[in-house]
């Protein structure tokens, strides 16, 4: 995470968008009153995600009446993960709350948030008891995998899919996220020891636009929880998980060919047209490559850990209070 110069604020909140013009006005009413009432020094950061209708012109508009707003305008549209990520490393906040843009998520419940981070917890999730999503095309598939996530990871959350949640920076800043990464955090950040609490919180039906969740996302969380999988288990010790179905492989093959060596040497039986044969072969060479995969993963690895950290979305502007206008 990017540190900033400027003293760090109570709050930032961090808000995706993407084609949410028509809700953006009274997101940020409601945004701003509720934070107004909690009394405490906050900044408000918009990540325009590659948006193609108003939404960059109306935030341009909301931010020249509000120096507490921050907008982050990206290249073209990177995700919500990496969205995220550029929203967390330019905030400022000792406490960072995200949520979506398109009026489901309540900020009247900024405060149930934070009375919890109060007590001492890291990160706080939001857990929608009511939802207000389709059964058949949300609902159902977001119970499956926040099931299936809960018993891969070990972190036991009834609500993985809901963006408001509440972050300390020190947990935050120490994270990186790619692929659809951002629903993980709790999950990634229970590896660093840290404290996870759920809190009930509400859900609102969508007023406008249409939701940017379809299925194809659903295998994508399946596929990037084996990533977390192996990221929480095995991201410095490769070897082992790849070392252990090696030698498995290798030492069942190598059992198989003494046997086939004892049948052709003591036995005097042929054995060139044996399928065992062939499976031993093909067990002991499966064996030799995972042996080798691992190796190559230990040094990747190491590789990884050893190199700079690059960022996986572009910024085309940063516009707020204090600076102009900044392309990277």
């Amino acid at each position: 995470m990017q540190m900033n110069k400027k003293n760090l604020l109570d709050l930032s909140l961090v808000i995706p968008v993407y084609n949410e013009a028509r809700n953006l006005p009274e997101l940020y009413r409601e945004i701003k009153n509720s934070c107004d009432q909690l009394g405490k020094s906050y900044e408000i950061i918009f990540i325009d995600d590659g948006s193609w209708d108003e939404s960059f012109p109306l935030l341009k508009k909301i931010q020249k009446q509000d120096s507490k707003v921050k907008i982050i305008k990206l290249r073209k549209n990177f995700g919500q993960t990496a969205a995220l990520s550029a929203g967390f490393d330019y905030s400022i906040g000792n406490i960072l709350i995200t949520l979506d843009a398109d009026l489901q998520n309540d900020p009247n419940d900024f405060g149930i948030l934070l009375k919890k981070i109060e007590e001492g917890y890291d990160i706080i999730s939001g857990w929608r008891v009511k939802r207000k999503d389709k059964f058949l095309s949300r609902r159902l598939p977001s119970i499956i995998a926040n099931r299936l996530i809960s018993v891969i990871t070990r972190v036991k959350l009834h609500d993985y899919g809901c963006t408001l949640k509440a972050f300390r920076r020190d947990v935050i800043k120490n994270i990186n996220l790619y692929g659809e990464l951002h629903r993980f955090i709790p999950a990634i950040a229970s590896n660093m020891g840290v404290t996870i609490a759920e809190v009930k919180v509400n859900h609102r039906p969508r007023r406008y636009g249409k939701s940017k969740y379809s299925i194809t996302r659903f295998i994508k969380v399946i596929l990037d929880l084996l990533s977390v999988k192996f990221f929480l288990s095995y991201s410095t010790r490769p070897l082992q998980i790849f070392g252990v179905f090696g030698l498995i492989s290798g030492i069942t093959g190598g059992i198989i060919g003494l046997y086939l060596s004892y049948q052709r040497l003591i036995v005097k039986v042929g054995i060139s047209g044996r399928p065992l044969l062939l499976l031993s072969i093909l067990l002991i060479v499966i064996g030799v490559q995972f042996i080798t995969l691992g190796l190559l993963a230990e040094v990747m690895v190491r590789t990884y850990h050893e190199s700079l950290n690059k960022k996986i979305y572009s910024i085309q502007e940063i516009i707020d209070s204090d600076s102009d206008k900044t392309s990277e």
